[in-house]
């Protein structure tokens, strides 16, 4: 895959900053990238203006990082300590369920797994770590969409192309948004084998501090006819719950 050319020299130039706390010049910035000074410049001017980086308006003006780039990493902090804290929480629930459990989040209209917990008889799944897939046809995604505010999930339901993985996978968007009320009501979702023909899965929202939803736990298995995957989602709703209140959720899920 080719790179985008001003995109890394982007990301080169906000490494440079970061390492220079009394700040650096353009003429610096540009001779230590070997950057053309009129495309350091248009990058420069570009950070400074979204904030990643900041310019202090002396006579030669110094750049250091700005405070959009310092929020993004807290965020990333506090990302590793949230794993951190629901990491043995679903170790413990796949061994309970006996069942392989993941948590996911969001990225557009994709859901992304972050963290994967097997039993000790673990099913061989295509999912994992870094996985992404569509989020009409994943109880993670399904779970999420639910509770997000209604022009978000507006704004991405005009970019979904659906695209039928199975023979159960959802082809419509009104197919999708009257499973989105299902979900709302009884509080978790379901994957009956719209992804993949053998798997079945449960999913319910976690939410963060500020009441808004943050990512999905979900329970996967190989669908058995004999099973009750609403007591199932009940469980799956339960755990979800516990590690919202965790994560400092103080509202009812």
């Amino acid at each position: 895959m080719k790179l985008n050319r001003t995109t890394l020299r982007t990301v080169e130039i906000l490494k440079l900053v970061s390492k220079k706390p009394d700040g650096i010049t353009l003429d610096e910035i540009c001779e230590k990238l070997d950057m053309p000074k009129t495309s350091g410049y248009d990058i420069v001017t570009t950070l400074v203006q979204t904030g990643m980086i900041h310019v202090a308006r002396e006579q030669k003006q110094r750049y250091t990082i700005g405070l959009t780039a310092y929020r993004i990493g807290i965020n990333y902090t506090n990302n590793l300590d949230f794993i951190s804290t629901i990491d043995p929480v679903l170790k413990a629930f796949s061994r309970e369920v006996g069942k392989t459990v993941f948590f996911g989040t969001r990225t557009d209209d994709a859901i992304v797994y972050i963290c994967k917990f097997e039993p000790e008889n673990p099913i061989i799944t295509t999912a994992t770590v870094g996985t992404k897939n569509p989020i009409y046809c994943t109880s993670l995604g399904k779970a999420i969409m639910a509770f997000t505010e209604e022009e978000e999930v507006r704004r991405v339901l005009e970019r979904i192309t659906f695209k039928k993985h199975t023979g159960r996978t959802l082809g419509t968007r009104e197919e999708f948004e009257k499973e989105l009320e299902r979900v709302r009501k009884k509080g978790y979702a379901f994957d009956a084998r719209e992804l993949e023909e053998h798997m079945e899965c449960v999913g319910a929202p976690v939410f963060g501090q500020d009441g808004n939803v943050m990512g999905a736990i979900s329970v996967s298995s190989l669908y058995k006819p004999t099973e009750d995957y609403d007591a199932l989602g009940r469980q799956v709703q339960a755990k979800a719950a516990e590690i919202s209140r965790l994560l400092g959720f103080l509202g009812k899920c």
